[in-house]
């Protein structure tokens, strides 16, 4: 899974401390991160992360340039939750609870705060190398339901869950650092390095074994009963966290 194989075609933004590799293009607070960035990913290759200025919600996504076909090069999608995961436990305080409901929900304390996407050219077919995948990202970072926290059992946002005045620019950059680190795993032992980041952050099954196959899809083996295999692509089609999130201001 290459990063950056070409030079970037803009500057960094300087208020984002980025890894070299990347690319940081910022949008007004309206913009839309994950649909600029499949609009420019020909353009403007790995690396390019595109952001949006708010401060309610950390919206972010990053183009990639796989190198396998899009049967297994969508399995960049699990690098980039643990990344995302990751990135929240090394901000928030000790004992915070950071898990995923599979295959793209994020949750801190066990109140949802948003979660991960994947995108790929429409026409793109399974056995060939697509010229792109976009990984996208939104977390609540403020309430702006106006409603005491807890109003809505199912959902939180980080400043509710102790992490005090963490920005939308400080999540990004760590979220870039960890991708990097899971990237560079998966080329030196694996696959199998990245869903041993991303598979105990589901909830704990008694006597249940998950594992990720070629293509994404996930194996639930019980120790009794029959096993069940849920399917990649048919789950990334509908976020399942994307309508709890606040909408934007008009």
């Amino acid at each position: 899974m290459a990063l950056a194989t070409r030079a970037p075609i803009r500057n960094a933004a300087p208020e984002l401390a980025l890894p070299p590799l990347f690319t940081a293009v910022r949008l007004r607070e309206l913009g839309d991160a994950f649909a600029h960035a499949q609009a420019i990913a020909a353009e403007s290759g790995a690396g390019t992360l595109v952001h949006v200025g708010r401060f309610d919600v950390a919206e972010f996504a990053l183009v990639l340039e796989p190198e396998e076909p899009l049967r297994g090069a969508r399995r960049a999608f699990y690098a980039g939750m643990a990344a995302l995961a990751d990135a929240l436990t090394s901000l928030a305080a000790p004992e915070t609870a950071i898990g995923i409901e599979w295959p793209d929900a994020l949750y801190v304390n066990y109140g949802l705060v948003g979660g991960g996407r994947l995108a790929w050219p429409a026409k793109a077919r399974e056995d060939e190398v697509p010229p792109w995948l976009v990984f996208g990202g939104t977390i609540r970072l403020v309430s702006m339901t106006g409603l005491e926290p807890g109003a809505h059992p199912g959902d939180t946002a980080l400043e509710d869950e102790g992490f005090g005045s963490l920005t939308a620019d400080g999540l990004i950059e760590s979220f870039a650092r960890h991708f990097l680190v899971a990237i560079d795993a998966w080329q030196e032992s694996g696959f199998q390095a990245v869903a041993r980041a991303y598979l105990p952050r589901l909830a704990a099954g008694k006597g249940l074994r998950r594992d990720i196959a070629d293509n994404g899809d996930l194996n639930v083996r019980p120790v009794t009963g029959k096993a069940e295999r849920k399917q990649l692509v048919p789950a990334l089609a509908s976020p399942s966290w994307l309508s709890s999130l606040a909408p934007r201001s008009e």
